[in-house]
């Protein structure tokens, strides 16, 4: 690609506001070609589509964002055209521009209106923009920002989004020779694509294309070329179409085109032997931007083909693997199975069915809004008939003041100050005071968790008093001072061993890099607007803010306080909401060693306590929903490692940002459990059951799956859920434990001969860790036998928190202690 002049183009005037160019039809009259930008008049813009970036480097915080457009002004007769382009005058009419977001001015408006506008045609109220810099077959003028008249356009090669390149693409390859700098379409950032597709999906339920690919912008920037001028792709390279191509441009590039258009208008005609180019192809009026012949004959039923996938195992990406290393198979077919356009087909097979499962949970979500917003008013006696409580969870719920409804709202400062007496003690129960915060959470804007939290994290006794609680406060100041001071005294004067300064200076720098990384959204921690106290840093040139520097401290001194464990990646995530509410750092950093205490064991170097959690959640969906674990024992899935993520870190990078606070202090009111954090998974798995079990066969599409539910899923629906199906846990293990208190049978009892079977069965049943009466040939003695309650399972019923004993941190932590 030849290198691009960075000089600065013209000034040009100043933009008119966004008024100017909203003129009616009539008032419009004639406007000015590019040439006559002095007069004060712009040119026509007829269509725009916004996120279009240019990535000069490879670095993401490079990218350009911007529009493409295509712009019409006035007919330039006497303007002098190559030879090249003297194919089409009118084509000279049209101009296909990048501008830079930051260029535009007032005039950002107009091409955002463009781009949203949802029509096949020109919006009818016509939009002048100022003419932007041009670029002719001679010299290219701006940094990244050309307009080309079509006619000066020789092809376009697309690239579709595909999974090795997940963003499509533009490069315009001019008649001079030259290629602009490749145009990116963003399209997960794009309004109108992302429209354009919900619309796609609504009004005919399919997400592909006519060919079987997905609908993308580059799509729209192909049809709308398709209304002013011939467009034709080319039959030597599919990716290449060819813009007003001549007679010799056709035959120079690969004999006959597969698609050659015409444009709509009929005063235009078809270049000289298009309808002789036309393929076979063509005829099936197959999309603008689609792949090759091949590729789209084995799409072509892509429906069926998407529904059969589960009983299609043969050429999945492990089985073609398999082959393509297989010593005994044929080397012809060895060979076949590396070539890349084979491998690529593989990659579409895979995801195609992961992105059909997010299709079809994303229409399944709207429908159950739908359903929710028609019945919101019995929303309560709904999930009293749905969890199957009856009555009993009827009376429950009304048996204090407050209805349910009530109960479910958000506890503000004023109604916390009431729970307290004078004196500063509670007047109401704790599980009262839990009830209402686990059910309705606390108010996110006036301030009431800065103190609730508190008392949740265990820095506050619930029977303390206000006075008791000032005493706490200041006690704890100090001892947070000195455990400050010590690692500090110790890391300026380099006294200790050599393998404690060497820990602690890997500890700072990981605590370092974590710190600059952790929830840089959210405005407490973003941007560096102090110098960087430490010169050695990585991020010295970069600087800092003192909210970073408190949280690097607040961590330091928990690898102090806490040094048979020590810092822990994913630590900084559990620090940072707790601060940006306190934002005190010695009150978070108390609150942070509470939260801490039951957090410990997922942080262990052995990964004990988080193999415990999956095995838990195991068993628990072992018994809740045979039919969902049987399908993920299938897919070799049933190590739940897609969730260790969510349970390291309590859901931290699944949730937004005010979920994340609000799911939080649920949670740590222990009201149900100690670890309802797992029925929260259940829940989630629950939510996308029907999906997985459909479309997800392999542990790499259902790990790919769960883990891009970062950020949709919903939590108010999502903690209803996971209540529910704790009650029916509770019930569920009531019934299995009465089951299992049964009276053995009686002599007058009939009892059926004994076989073999049974005495296996007895024996077995002796073994079991729960091992009932009954005899293991009784009817139902069998279902009993497979619903055994493990102590993990019982342990989900305790809500007394687990906290590691210091032995237990000392032999599997990763501490110097």
């Amino acid at each position: 690609m030849p290198e691009h002049t960075q000089s600065t183009p013209p000034e040009s005037p100043i933009s008119p506001t966004a008024s100017f160019y909203d003129l009616s039809d009539a008032e419009e009259g004639e406007y000015s070609t590019i040439m006559h930008s002095t007069s004060g008049k712009g040119v026509k813009l007829l269509f725009s589509k916004s996120k279009v970036y240019v990535h000069p480097t490879p670095s993401s915080k490079d990218n350009i964002p911007g529009f493409i457009a295509l712009i019409e002004q006035k007919d330039p007769s006497t303007r002098r055209l190559s030879s090249a382009s003297s194919t089409s005058i009118k084509a000279a009419s049209y101009l296909l521009a990048w501008l830079p977001e930051s260029s535009l001015g007032s005039a950002y408006d107009a091409y955002q209106t463009v781009d949203l506008s949802d029509s096949a045609s020109p919006p009818r109220q016509t939009f002048l923009v100022p003419p932007p810099p041009t670029t002719t077959r001679n010299h290219s003028i701006g940094t990244y920002a050309f307009a080309v008249p079509v006619s000066e356009i020789y092809s376009l090669l697309i690239r579709p989004p595909s999974i090795g390149w997940w963003y499509g693409s533009i490069v315009i390859n001019a008649r001079a020779g030259n290629s602009l700098p490749a145009m990116f379409f963003h399209d997960d950032e794009c309004q109108s694509t992302i429209l354009q597709k919900k619309k796609r999906v609504r009004e005919s339920f399919d997400p592909f294309g006519d060919d079987g690919s997905t609908f993308w912008g580059g799509d729209e920037v192909l049809r709308w070329l398709k209304k002013y001028v011939v467009v034709e792709k080319s039959g030597a390279d599919p990716s290449v179409f060819l813009i007003e191509p001549s007679a010799e441009d056709r035959l120079g590039f690969g004999g006959k085109p597969i698609t050659p258009t015409s444009p709509k208008s009929p005063s235009t005609k078809s270049a000289p032997g298009q309808n002789g180019g036309m393929g076979a192809a063509s005829q099936s009026g197959g999309k603008d931007a689609s792949m090759d012949p091949l590729t789209k004959a084995l799409k072509q039923a892509r429906w069926s083909f998407l529904e059969k996938m589960s009983q299609v195992t043969t050429f999945t990406r492990r089985t073609a693997q398999d082959i393509a290393e297989n010593p005994k198979i044929p080397p012809q077919v060895r060979r076949l199975m590396k070539n890349p356009e084979v491998q690529t087909l593989q990659d579409e097979f895979d995801s195609a069915r992961v992105y059909l499962a997010r299709w079809a949970m994303g229409m399944a979500e709207q429908s159950e809004k739908g359903r929710s917003q028609r019945i919101f008013t019995a929303q309560d006696v709904l999930e009293m008939e749905e969890s199957d409580v009856g009555d009993f969870e009827v009376l429950d719920m009304e048996a204090g003041n407050m209805s349910l409804q009530d109960k479910r709202k958000p506890v503000s400062m004023a109604e916390w100050k009431g729970f307290f007496d004078g004196s500063g003690r509670l007047k109401v129960t704790v599980d009262e005071v839990k009830e209402r915060i686990f059910l309705g959470g606390l108010d996110p804007s006036d301030g009431v968790r800065k103190d609730a939290w508190l008392f949740l994290l265990g820095f506050y006794a619930w029977d303390s008093s206000a006075d008791e609680r000032k005493k706490v406060l200041h006690s704890k100041r100090d001892e947070f001072v000195k455990l400050k001071g010590a690692w500090w005294e110790r890391m300026v004067d380099g006294t200790g061993t050599v393998e404690e300064n060497d820990w602690w200076k890997e500890q700072k720098g990981r605590i370092e890099k974590d710190v600059h990384r952790t929830d840089r959204q959210i405005p407490l921690f973003e941007g560096e607007d102090i110098p960087h106290p430490d010169p050695d840093s990585p991020f010295a040139e970069v600087g800092t803010n003192v909210h970073l520097e408190q949280m690097k401290d607040m961590l330091l001194t928990y690898n102090e306080y806490n040094r048979d464990l020590g810092y822990v990646q994913g630590m900084s995530d559990l620090l940072a909401p707790i601060y940006a509410v306190e934002q005190d750092d010695a009150i978070a950093f108390w609150g942070f060693v509470g939260f801490m205490q039951r957090m410990e064991r997922n942080f262990l170097r052995d990964q004990s306590g988080m193999r415990t959690q999956l095995l838990t959640l195991d068993h628990l969906v072992q018994l809740m929903d045979p039919a969902l674990y049987l399908h993920l024992q299938r897919a070799d899935s049933t190590n739940f490692f897609f969730f260790f993520r969510m349970l390291l870190v309590w859901y931290k990078r699944e949730f937004d940002w005010t979920d994340v606070l609000r799911l939080w202090e649920s949670l740590w009111t222990d009201f149900l459990s100690s670890n309802f954090h797992l029925f929260i998974a259940l829940a989630i798995l629950e939510k996308h059951k029907d999906v997985i079990m459909e479309h997800l066969k392999h542990f790499d599409e259902v790990l790919k799956y769960v883990n891009e539910l970062s950020n949709s899923i919903d939590l108010p629906s999502t903690l209803l859920r996971a209540q529910r199906l704790f009650r029916r846990f509770q019930r569920t293990v009531e019934a299995i434990d009465r089951k299992q208190s049964f009276p053995a049978p009686t002599v007058r009892q009939r009892k059926p001969p004994p076989s073999d079977s049974g005495a296996k069965s007895a024996a077995t049943k002796g073994k079991a860790t729960t091992a009932t009466s009954n005899d293991a040939s009784t009817p139902g003695a069998s279902e009993v036998e497979a619903k055994v309650i493990s102590p993990e399972l019982r342990n989900l019923l305790s809500r007394k928190v687990e906290k590691l004993d210091k032995k237990t941190v000392v032999e599997h932590g990763g501490g110097v202690g």
